[in-house]
């Protein structure tokens, strides 16, 4: 086990948000081409199934938090249209980079469990594959709601473990076997075993559900992709939304 991997498994609060940052700023100039690969290019898919769940409207503030190269920003514009305001944040300035060379909203470097927001800002919030990374998910979800406006809604993409005993064994192997290898063909063997363990100690989906509801959302609610092997979180704040 190399001495980042050790890092990331063995610290917690800034010493683990310091260790994933920079797996992130490792891998950023390739995180595009392995996601493709690794998810047979079906993400683009998920995230507008995800930004679907909030219900934006034109004209309506949405913010995209973990955003890494910006792929969540491209639909959540359609859905807020030309007039609508939009915002990306992630605490790592080389997935920053990458995302500024794809699009052209606006990008803020940031942390999700301390955004520098002021409360009851946006109508929608989004996280793609990043709420595992947090070094506190609860801190994240209170951070989450607190910039929500009342009646805004938040959805979660990330990775899971399928519930169905066969399908949970094939994706162990591919994870623990190919997903490796995969990154080895890049360079990049300890990240690409690093994100499927953080999987595997991930959250269930009743327990992110739980942590959101103690954050204050309701309505939770989830939904499985790829034989569970992605899974969608989507809930409101309470309150009722301003046209």
């Amino acid at each position: 086990m190399t001495k980042v991997e050790e890092a990331i498994w063995t610290t917690e609060g800034a010493r683990k948000r310091s260790a994933v940052q920079g797996m992130f700023a490792d891998i950023a100039p390739t995180y595009d081409l392995i996601n493709s690969i690794l998810s047979f290019a079906l993400h683009h898919r998920w995230r507008r199934s995800a930004v679907a769940t909030l219900q934006l409207k034109r004209g309506y503030r949405a913010l995209d938090v973990c955003c890494g190269t910006g792929d969540f920003l491209i639909p959540l514009r359609k859905a807020v249209g030309v007039d609508g305001f939009l915002v990306g944040m992630d605490f790592c300035q080389p997935m920053l980079d990458r995302a500024q060379a794809k699009v052209t909203e606006n990008l803020s470097l940031a942390d999700a469990c301390n955004l520098p927001v002021a409360n009851e800002q946006f109508d929608g919030v989004s996280v793609g594959w990043g709420i595992r990374n947090v070094p506190d998910i609860d801190q994240a979800h209170q951070e989450l709601t607190r910039i929500l406006k009342p009646g805004g809604r938040f959805v979660s993409l990330d990775m899971a473990i399928p519930t169905n005993k066969l399908m949970r064994r094939a994706s162990e192997i591919v994870a623990n076997k190919v997903v490796p290898r995969i990154g080895a063909l890049f360079g990049k063997t300890t990240a690409y075993t690093y994100l499927p363990k953080s999987t595997q100690a991930f959250s269930t989906r009743e327990q992110l559900a739980a942590s959101m509801q103690r954050a204050g959302l309701i309505d939770v609610r989830y939904r499985d992709l790829l034989f569970g092997n992605v899974c969608i979180h989507y809930a409101r704040k309470p309150g009722a939304r301003q046209a």
